[in-house]
């Protein structure tokens, strides 16, 4: 499947237990497994349920192709690799992203936006328990998604107030702010200081949606 230039660019993130592949061009396509192959395996799996998103962005994903993969590179991981969370910054995430990348990185990241309130919508209040009666219901959920991005929005450098998931109209100006951020970075230098490269605020930003959205239909059935 990880063949050198014939597909997708995929990082892989190695931590002690655990590892994540993730697109390099596609934020939001990122799953993890136990080992490399897993984690590959799991990003093939993924790709119709990333199709959906691609399809709200109205950015073409043909499944067909793209579940072959070149790594082009592996990167240490963390505890927070283990713990369940992609976060290393890869060194393409430097590279300067110019207007039309910016574009594209938000209508990505609008598109998962759309998935996760698309299947919060359908979504019942409670939430079947995993295996050992774990898990939040849906509600907890959508909280949890807004605190991690209230956090990743201070890591664009932006302080915003963390809009309530009943009220629409703020957590409208909320995603606006950090699209605009994003936008705002074209033909930017990456940042200095203790900030993320935009493309990794990006693409940690939208596979946090997407996998509490996906977490979320899985346990609605």
């Amino acid at each position: 499947m990880a063949t050198k230039g014939a597909g997708t660019p995929v990082y892989l993130e190695v931590g002690a237990h655990r590892v994540f592949a993730a697109a390099a061009d596609w934020p939001g396509w990122c799953r993890s497994g136990k080992d490399e192959s897993a984690a590959l395996e799991a990003l093939a799996a993924a790709a119709p349920r990333y199709a959906v998103a691609a399809k709200a962005a109205r950015i073409p994903f043909l499944t067909d192709t793209v579940k072959r993969f070149d790594v082009v590179e592996r990167l240490r991981g963390s505890a927070t690799t283990d713990y369940g969370a992609p976060g290393a910054i890869a060194k393409g995430d430097a590279r300067v992203l110019s207007r039309a990348e910016a574009d594209r990185q938000c209508a990505l990241l609008e598109g998962s936006w759309t998935v996760l309130d698309r299947v919060v919508a359908k979504a019942p209040a409670e939430l079947r328990k995993g295996p050992r009666g774990g898990g939040r219901d849906r509600d907890k959920m959508v909280d949890h998604v807004l605190d991690a991005e209230d956090a990743y929005a201070h890591k664009l450098g932006l302080r915003l107030v963390r809009p309530d998931r009943r009220d629409s109209a703020t957590l409208r100006e909320f995603r606006s702010a950090i699209l605009a951020a994003v936008r705002a970075a074209a033909n930017a230098l990456p940042p200095t200081d203790k900030l993320w490269p935009v493309r990794f605020a990006v693409r940690r930003t939208a596979w946090h949606a997407l996998d509490h959205a996906w977490e979320i239909e899985n346990r609605s059935a």
